[in-house]
């Protein structure tokens, strides 16, 4: 498993476990800012890469997401490989936090609480096609980091939602997917990068 996940940080306070999304994987910079970002107050934080993704690295060859039954799996598997101390959050960059988030749905005692960024709501362009079924079942605290134009669930229709109440959003101005904001703003991906940072250090999951 070594090659699976990158360590940063000493849990002092609990540990953090973040995923990458479908078409990243944990060397990212979103991954690497947030991990690096995060791991600075007390919690570390642990990048899970998937086997497919494991596999493009060391071949070159792109492969698509396994299907998500196999990528739950290994989440939990890993989970239970390293029996972190706790408290635990689970998460993730959207596809990686959708993931988590059907983990923890399915075994409610792997961790703590849930921290999903850039949750794909739904595939751009379908928004009937809600991936929230599940959402139900969660009953730890979480925080959604999501960008206000992101194109899997802007501000406009995630708000039209009926969420949980045990769940938080927190929004970054103007951002996209990845929380990158336009020009025109006068904010940089940098800044919302380091305000939703900020924002989650301070928030539920890690008081």
């Amino acid at each position: 498993m070594g090659s699976d996940i990158k360590r940063y940080g000493q849990a002092k306070i609990g540990t953090l476990v973040l995923a990458h999304g479908a078409g990243a994987g944990m060397d990212s910079d979103f991954m690497v800012a947030f991990a690096e970002g995060l791991s600075s107050g007390g919690f570390e934080t642990i990048l899970l890469e998937f086997p497919y993704m494991t596999k493009r690295r060391e071949d070159g060859k792109k492969r698509p997401p396994d299907r998500a039954p196999k990528l739950v799996a290994h989440y939990n598997a890993v989970l239970e490989e390293l029996a972190l101390p706790g408290p635990v959050i689970i998460g993730g960059k959207s596809m990686g936090g959708r993931i988590a988030s059907m983990l923890l749905a399915e075994n409610p005692i792997v961790a703590d609480g849930l921290l999903m960024l850039g949750y794909p709501f739904a595939p751009p362009g379908k928004p009937e096609k809600l991936r929230i079924d599940h959402f139900s079942a969660i009953e730890k605290p979480v925080l959604i980091v999501q960008g206000e134009r992101d194109v899997f669930g802007g501000r406009a229709a995630v708000e039209a939602l009926s969420l949980p109440k045990n769940f938080e959003i927190l929004w970054c101005n103007d951002g996209d997917h990845s929380f990158k904001p336009r020009k025109t703003s006068g904010l940089t991906e940098q800044e919302n990068w380091e305000a939703a940072m900020n924002a989650i250090s301070k928030s539920s999951l890690f008081s």
